[in-house]
């Protein structure tokens, strides 16, 4: 039972102060029955730990309305390298004597200090929640989409993720249920529309009437100058979930035929979705990819994620792990993220498997800053050894 404590919570202010070893959805759960609702979710949070998610500046679902953790983490309790406690968790949410130490531990993936307790705020729970889910002809309109999601939905907007075709394919494989743009003669499990591109768009705000009629006011006009082509709203609770798992689906759906390579990037959003199409057509030009050929390793690769923070999911399905896809992949993604002024991590943390490809986001100043940081709390290397550096 050791840091699985929920240790208070403020109604007036929002300010909530927990155990890092608390699982996110319980820590959700709790907040719901106080009308609040944690400002952090994500596809794992029926397992995933509050400190975790901290130490990994996780960016989830609704970091589009929410912001990112370095803005909601108000205070941390730190054990540091020596075993001395940094306690922060007075939670103020202005102080500006001195520098921001626990800024130093949110993304530091546990290398310069153990998050043992976290004082976040957590806004009020929407009392209106509503689900759009469109069918678009071409990357150019979702971003079109997007920019008109932002100016008439504007307070409301809380989400707004995008999803390529081939995975709506996969996740239509994985759910065994029919998508939720078919028409009634298309009962088929694995069928989907032929429409390029998806998007699944949220609004959230506290007057259900006001809601309504923004989102559908939004929609009248995107359909009405062709920037959308079809779509369905959420009526209900239940069509809203199952809205939410053709999204939440893909990641899990893209491992079913024996493997997935993934990255997690940031790109601007103009040229996002063009790494993906860097990396199908490299991969059928050194012969690697189809989805009939078994004899091929790659069955697919698509792309999906959080247009609202220009962070993208570009996943590679294959029927087995190959080092020659491998060799297909790494560096060719991280120079197109590079080149592009993007980031090789967007928010699941560099790890092991990305330490090595640091430079292509950081520069050579940044990357001795972050070694004297290093050896300056942990000068024996003993806290989680190996990431970063």
């Amino acid at each position: 039972d050791s840091m699985k404590k929920i240790r208070s919570f403020d109604e007036s202010s929002g300010i909530f102060k927990v155990d890092a070893g608390v699982i996110l959805e319980a820590a959700d759960t709790f907040l719901a029955e106080k009308g609040h609702i944690f400002p952090l979710d994500l596809g794992a949070k029926g397992s995933c730990f509050v400190g975790g998610n901290v130490a990994t500046n996780a960016g989830g679902l609704r970091l589009l309305r929410y912001g990112s953790l370095h803005g909601s983490v108000l205070g941390l309790e730190v054990v540091l390298a020596d075993g001395t406690v940094m306690d922060s968790m007075h939670s103020l949410r202005k102080d500006n004597t001195g520098y921001d130490l626990k800024q130093l531990f949110i993304g530091s993936e546990g290398s310069l200090g153990i998050i043992t307790g976290v004082s976040i705020l957590c806004p009020a729970r929407p009392k209106s929640v509503n689900i759009a889910f469109l069918g678009l002809e071409s990357y150019e309109m979702v971003q079109k989409c997007f920019q008109t999601a932002r100016s008439d939905l504007c307070e409301i907007l809380s989400a707004f993720e995008f999803m390529d075709h081939d995975s709506q394919l996969l996740a239509a494989k994985s759910l065994k249920t029919t998508h939720p743009l078919c028409q009634e003669d298309e009962t088929g499990v694995d069928s989907v529309p032929e429409y390029p591109f998806y998007v699944l768009l949220e609004t959230s705000g506290s007057t259900k009437e006001h809601d309504d009629e923004k989102l559908e006011n939004f929609l009248e006009k995107v359909m009405g100058d062709e920037t959308v082509v079809d779509g369905t709203v959420s009526q209900d609770e239940t069509q809203l979930r199952t809205l939410w798992t053709w999204r939440e689906g893909i990641a899990e759906a893209s491992q079913q035929f024996g493997g997935v390579y993934k990255y997690d990037v940031s790109l601007p959003l103009d040229s996002m979705y063009s790494l993906v199409e860097a990396v199908q057509e490299r991969l059928k030009k050194l012969n690697l990819s189809s989805t009939e050929d078994e004899s091929k390793p790659v069955y697919e690769a698509v792309g999906y994620g959080h247009i609202g923070d220009g962070n993208l999911h570009l996943n590679v399905a294959v029927r087995e792990y190959n080092k020659e896809v491998e060799k297909a992949l790494e560096p060719f993604v991280y120079e197109f993220v590079s080149k592009h002024h993007g980031s090789i991590s967007a928010e699941h943390g560099l790890g092991f498997q990305k330490k090595n490809y640091i430079g292509y986001s950081k520069s050579e100043v940044e990357i001795r800053m972050i070694k004297d940081i290093k050896h300056h709390y942990d000068p024996k290397g003993i806290l989680n050894p190996y990431k970063y550096i």
